[in-house]
């Protein structure tokens, strides 16, 4: 595994590990379970100024802009998957 790779499995893996402990394991279903604990580590591990000058330097390259961040692309598909869904609400 690469470094952003472990970064971002770990923190992934923390987040679970935190629901759990909340008790929304048993609230939610393991799909919207999954969904928000992707959501959260995107969240967790992408800072949004740093984000948007990313964004513009790398001109919204996903590959670039997840190098740049330390993030996996995934873990960046996330991210830009909440911003959209914010910006609509």
């Amino acid at each position: 595994m690469s470094e952003e790779q472990r970064v971002c499995t770990l923190q992934h893996e923390l987040i679970h590990a935190q629901h759990s402990d909340d008790g929304l394991m048993k609230l939610l279903s393991s799909e919207k379970e999954e969904r928000l604990t992707r959501r959260e580590t995107a969240l967790a591990l992408i800072d949004s100024f740093e984000y948007a000058n990313v964004e513009r330097i790398y001109e919204g390259e996903p590959y670039a802009m997840a190098e740049a961040l330390g993030v996996t692309y995934a873990v960046l598909i996330d991210y830009q998957t909440w911003l959209h869904d914010t910006v609509l609400l």
